[in-house]
């Protein structure tokens, strides 16, 4: 039996990395690669939950401010976003052979189920993947925190923040700085204390307060989701009682 470093996860998807190429809307390519990425390690038998942003759609903060539109009214309709990216990925991961139920933070049974824990964790009990849609259902909260969120309420054993082209945390920006160099590891109060933009810090208090370790990794390299759930150091790992370790890149 293949040795898991995680047994319970919860993946968080940004919009922006299901577009590809187009910078809009979902490349069929991409998100068929996300379903094999999640199949592959669903085999294993790892218990998979998902958040998926709606920025590839709608992002609630920029456009009230572009559009002049109520910022809650925006974030309403950011959440209905993140709900249409779960459903479509969703179909995918069905059309695979990998049950999978979507459940939203706003009520719309015709659609998806409410988002109850008990029900949520009963169904990765049964071996089916859960996708968590429509935000934490109220306004000014990102899907970072969301997953958060989530995942302390399924007790899972870790957060993988899937980025789109960052490989990790890192002391400078490494497009301005060519002397940045990558985090292996972090402790949640360095992140908070020094402003590390991995997460918003609701996020990451929350994983801290509930010792949920995140790992931050560039989603664009094959199996990486497998590497990650077998034990392979990828990315940068925040942790409660990691020590800041840099690694030269």
């Amino acid at each position: 039996m293949t040795k898991l470093a995680y047994k319970r996860i919860l993946l968080k998807l940004s919009g922006e990395a299901l577009t590809g190429e187009r910078g809009y809307g979902i490349e069929p390519l991409v998100i068929e690669r996300v379903a094999k990425e999640i199949g592959d390690i669903y085999k294993l038998g790892v218990e998979i939950t998902l958040v998926v942003g709606g920025g590839n759609i709608f992002r609630g903060l920029n456009s009230s401010v572009q559009l002049g539109m109520d910022r809650a009214a925006a974030d309403y309709v950011g959440m209905l976003a993140t709900i249409m990216n779960s459903l479509i990925l969703q179909g995918v991961l069905e059309r695979s052979g990998i049950p999978t139920r979507v459940q939203t933070a706003i009520e719309m049974p015709s659609v998806a189920e409410p988002y109850i824990r008990r029900k949520a964790i009963r169904h990765l009990e049964k071996k089916r993947v859960v996708i968590f849609g429509g935000g934490t259902g109220n306004p000014f909260f990102t899907t970072d925190t969301t997953a958060a969120l989530r995942a302390a309420e399924i007790e899972a054993s870790v957060l993988l923040m899937a980025k789109n082209g960052v490989d990790g945390v890192y002391n400078a920006d490494p497009r301005q700085d060519k002397n940045a160099q990558r985090f292996e590891t972090l402790t949640f109060e360095k992140v908070l204390s020094e402003n590390y933009k991995v997460m918003d810090a609701a996020a990451v208090s929350i994983c801290r307060d509930n010792g949920i370790p995140i790992r931050v990794f560039d989603f664009a390299k094959e199996g990486i989701l497998m590497d990650i759930v077998l034990g392979k150091k990828i990315g940068t790992e925040i942790a409660l009682n990691n020590e800041c370790k840099l690694k030269a890149v």
